[in-house]
């Protein structure tokens, strides 16, 4: 059930937001890989909602995006979702209507492996957020537009940032945080998703480094890094080796917002009365050590895939004193659609005019990136390219946007249409 509730947040101080199910973040949906799934979504808020299965490849009719696949579920209307979850991974589940994301309505989604391709003996979910306590609005380069400018310590100069009261991990903010616990000898497998609304971040834990093993649920060779940069809505799988008995910082920073980092604590259960690290303790792995670059990572399955049929150039732009975020000029819904047909393999080369980083999301398919297989990529700013390949091999008419909302809200998106 989608509907206004109550959340602390704050510790002792609730506040009234959307939510399903009465929990932020919402309840984690955990299925098995090959399993029907059916969702009845109860719209008892205010305005209209859609769910969007963010990730895994549904049927167009399934995909929960207004205006292109289904008219959005009304105020007291139900709509039920029905799909079968056939590709293991990490994936999210969130609305797809205007700025709900930021009302807290967003949550895991888990396909489990039958066969999973790395060991493990224990497992936590990681949700890295940003806590907006009022009501969104679209953000404005002009006067009364609800914007947050990022500063040099935590963030980038110029980013267009809604004002965010903080950053959350797993709904919990830094002065009150969440507590993983682990053992000693243990392999601990994190699932780190990012479902925020506007905020990309630099993860790391102090005194352990992580083997990435998947990337936005597809699995890749295990490849070692001290931090790594996740943008809204991309996952990704790490194992953490837990041999450094103790109380140790887990910690996510804004690239974009000058706030305090999201913070979290991974504690062994013998640990003992270990104290707690400082609060401003920042783990060694965002000052130095080795970063995650796509570029050095390697698929399990080295299926490259076939040359390019076509070749569609986008060039993203928009922020300063601009409220209009474009791709190639045009603002979505007002855009002309891209025409793909059944079986081509198409490659989309980006290049990014603007100051920030978009995180650029393709409904329905996964696409090729370096040697690896996504659904979400980041595009770097000032003059930054991604190239992504994929086969339109899923019928429909598919949404492609920034998952910045509030980029995509301003015109960041259009819909790939099969001819």
């Amino acid at each position: 059930m989608a509907a206004p509730g109550e959340v602390e947040v704050i510790r002792g101080r609730p506040y009234r937001t959307w939510l399903y199910n009465g929990q932020f973040p919402g309840p984690e949906i955990r299925v098995a890989e090959g399993e029907r799934v059916r969702v009845t979504v109860e719209n008892r808020l205010p305005e209209g909602t859609t769910v969007h299965w963010h990730g895994i490849p549904v049927p167009n009719a399934m995909d929960g995006v207004p205006g292109v696949t289904q008219d959005p579920i009304r105020p007291g209307d139900n709509f039920l979702y029905d799909f079968v979850a056939d590709v293991p991974g990490t994936y999210l589940y969130h609305s797809h209507a205007g700025l709900q994301i930021d009302r807290g309505l967003v949550a895991p989604f888990i396909v489990e492996e039958r066969q999973p391709a790395v060991d493990y003996d224990r497992e936590h979910t990681v949700i890295l957020d940003d806590f907006l306590p009022g009501e969104p609005a679209p953000l404005s380069g002009g006067p009364g537009g609800m914007m947050r400018r990022g500063g040099m310590r935590g963030g980038m100069m110029g980013a267009q940032m809604p004002p965010y009261a903080g950053l959350l991990i797993n709904g919990r903010l830094p002065d009150d945080p969440t507590v993983f616990e682990t053992k000693r000898g243990e392999r601990v497998r994190l699932r780190l998703l990012n479902p925020s609304g506007a905020t990309t971040f630099r993860f790391a834990i102090a005194g352990h480094r992580m083997d990435v093993v998947a990337a936005d649920g597809q699995s890749v060779q295990p490849l070692t890094v001290d931090s790594l940069l996740i943008g809204m809505g991309e996952r990704y799988d790490a194992i953490v080796a837990a041999d450094q008995p103790g109380v140790w910082t887990m910690m996510a920073v804004a690239v974009e917002a000058n706030l305090l980092p999201a913070r979290a604590l991974l504690r062994y259960a013998d640990a003992g009365a270990a104290t707690p690290p400082p609060a401003n303790a920042v783990p060694e792995g965002l000052e130095r050590g080795r970063a995650l670059e796509l570029a050095d990572l390697r698929a399990l399955d080295n299926s490259a895939g076939r040359a390019p049929d076509r070749t569609i150039d986008l060039a993203l732009s928009g922020g300063m004193m601009s409220s209009a975020w474009t791709i190639n000029g045009q603002t979505y819904p007002d855009a002309e659609p891209i025409s793909i047909r059944e079986g081509e393999r198409v490659r989309i080369r980006m290049i990014n005019h603007s100051m920030m980083w978009h995180p650029m999301h393709l409904h329905g398919h996964f696409f090729r990136v370096a040697d690896i297989s996504k659904d979400t990529i980041l595009v770097p700013p000032h003059m930054g390219r991604a190239t992504i390949d994929f086969t339109a091999d899923n019928p429909g008419n598919w949404l492609f946007h920034c998952h910045n909302i509030y980029h995509m809200e301003a015109g960041m998106a259009r819909v790939l249409r099969y001819a």
